[in-house]
């Protein structure tokens, strides 16, 4: 095994957003994938030469749905069975593991750091009863006409809601219940302690649930990577959970005349500024209610910010439990 250059001091997980893999507006090629990826990794090269352990998590809402696209298409076109949800975030969890992986090895290299990078496909348990089920909500895979929605629904008793975008149709819904625990987590800490770098919780984690027989089950649903992350840097005893997004602050009123930057934050403003709506619901306000998760439960700080600002200790919303630490 490679030994590291030093003893680290700190573990901290870093939850990496949907721009460090790719952008909106692009296709989608491994091309630019692999170039956003490299961006967001070397701004890490910052945390390791400040002397601490990590652990990556990454989202994988495009590439999943690329997943389930082709699943569609395979199908429809060649009669070839699709495979379930949870079998394509596996899917996906081992692809960008992959990608980030290598590209972070290379990356280590240029640097002159030793470092063991690893990825763990890894499941994350959920409740069965989560309240979750009874409202569908995360949208996943392609458009379908309403006559397409309807045959899907008759078929394979999936549920639809009209997209956001009301003229491209009708997507497919899923649950996206609270995540409660995380498998291997002894195993995932241990490799993290020992100086490995370990890629997991992709996409959020396979979410799976046990039965009345205690035997794993899968289960149609998507977890929050967000939440999923601060789970697991609660579960491996991390010192910090880092939260890297398109922007550099948190900020209140986001996009409003009333828009103000919000740096340094206590536990007990933050979960008030939740509650009263001020964060954007799709897009904020979870990586609000992670970070809030992991100060609760014990962690020392969390910061969200851009990857390309993390060396900058000027930028990035620090939460903690008592402002000012």
């Amino acid at each position: 095994m490679q030994k590291t250059d030093f003893m680290a001091t700190k573990l901290a997980v870093v939850a990496l957003g949907g721009n460090a893999l790719l952008r909106d507006n692009e296709k989608g090629t491994i091309e630019e994938q692999e170039k956003h990826t490299a961006e967001t990794l070397e701004n890490l090269i910052f945390l390791i030469k400040a002397g601490y352990d990590l652990i990556v998590t990454h989202g994988n809402g495009p590439q999943v749905g690329n997943i389930l696209m082709r699943n569609d298409a395979g199908e429809q076109i060649y009669g070839i069975s699709p495979m379930p949800l949870d079998i394509c975030v596996a899917d996906s969890q081992g692809g960008i593991g992959y990608m980030i992986e290598r590209i972070f090895r290379n990356i280590l290299i240029r640097h002159g750091i030793k470092r063991n990078v690893i990825t763990v496909v890894g499941m994350v348990e959920v409740e069965a009863e989560d309240p979750a089920f009874r409202n569908p909500t995360k949208r996943i895979g392609m458009y379908y006409s309403e006559d397409q929605a309807l045959q899907l629904t008759k078929e394979k008793g999936w549920i639809f809601k009209l997209s956001k975008n009301s003229i491209k149709g009708w997507r497919r819904v899923v649950p996206s219940p609270v995540p409660k625990a995380i498998f291997n987590l002894e195993l995932i800490q241990n490799l993290s302690r020992e100086g490995n770098i370990v890629i997991t919780c992709g996409g959020g984690g396979i979410p799976v649930y046990y039965d009345q027989n205690n035997e794993i089950r899968t289960i149609d649903a998507v977890i929050d990577k967000d939440l999923a992350s601060a789970v697991l840097a609660h579960g491996i005893g991390a010192n910090e959970f880092y939260i890297l997004t398109d922007v550099p602050f948190i900020f209140k009123d986001y996009g409003l005349s009333t828009q103000e930057k919000l740096e340094f934050l206590d536990y007990k403003d933050t979960l008030r500024y939740l509650e009263s709506g001020i964060f954007g619901e799709g897009s904020m306000a979870p990586k609000i209610a992670a970070a809030l998760a992991f100060i609760k439960n014990g962690g020392e700080k969390s910061i969200i910010t851009e990857a390309s600002k993390l060396e900058d200790k000027s930028f990035g919303s620090k939460i903690t439990m008592e402002y000012g630490m």
